[in-house]
């Protein structure tokens, strides 16, 4: 993991009180504009290289348009067309069987500021407060291909990358702390049906 964020020079340490941690860039004040940290780049192309993917040569970031009360901007800065990682494999055990998930990419892209409801030790009573602390971390996305068919397979994936990640050192893997994440994208299908339902993204 790096000690700055992706764009800006501001820690990414956790646990800091609300809000000491965003400067101007991460909250996009006129007048300023984002540095891409070259530590964030060189974790994404170990992950890469561990995973046997292709690393691309020129990579482009966009920004990615929506509107959130943790996105004080408007817009995240994110790639997709050119990412920095290509393809790659993971291999997975199940019990005695091992079998390997493709991967689809993997990019690069700044985290959102972080919603806190009911603050404790704060007068939040029935209020919504915005910690902009996270926005502007580095995050390193990674999509798989449709290539498992159980809850068990995507448990198997999601422990085999959280350990391969800690082990080449570019992230710490503390879930508690927003460190490693996982959404699944999940499709359904009746009983001897061949046609999957469509496809849900659970977070």
């Amino acid at each position: 993991s790096t000690q700055a964020k992706i764009f800006s020079g501001s820690s990414t340490a956790f646990g800091a009180a609300p809000n000491v941690q965003a400067n101007a860039v991460d909250i996009a004040l006129p007048g300023v504009l984002p540095v891409l940290n070259k530590g964030a780049v060189e974790c994404a192309i170990k992950f890469g290289l561990a995973v046997g993917a292709k690393i691309a040569p020129r990579s482009v970031f966009a920004r990615k348009n929506y509107f959130y009360p943790d996105l004080p901007k408007g817009y995240q800065i994110s790639q997709y067309e050119l990412p920095v990682v290509l393809g790659g494999q993971l291999a997975i055990s199940l019990g005695e069987t091992e079998r390997t998930v493709n991967l689809t990419r993997a990019h690069l892209e700044e985290d959102a500021g972080k919603s806190l409801h009911e603050c404790p030790g704060a007068n939040f009573h029935g209020r919504t407060g915005i910690d902009l602390n996270r926005a502007g971390t580095p995050l390193l996305e990674i999509v798989t291909e449709p290539d498992m068919r159980s809850s068990a397979e995507a448990v198997a994936y999601a422990r085999a990358l959280h350990a391969l990640v800690r082990w080449i050192g570019i992230c710490d893997g503390n879930m508690q702390e927003g460190s490693f994440r996982c959404d699944a994208n999940v499709s359904v299908r009746p009983v001897g049906s061949d046609v999957l339902g469509t496809r849900r993204e659970i977070k």
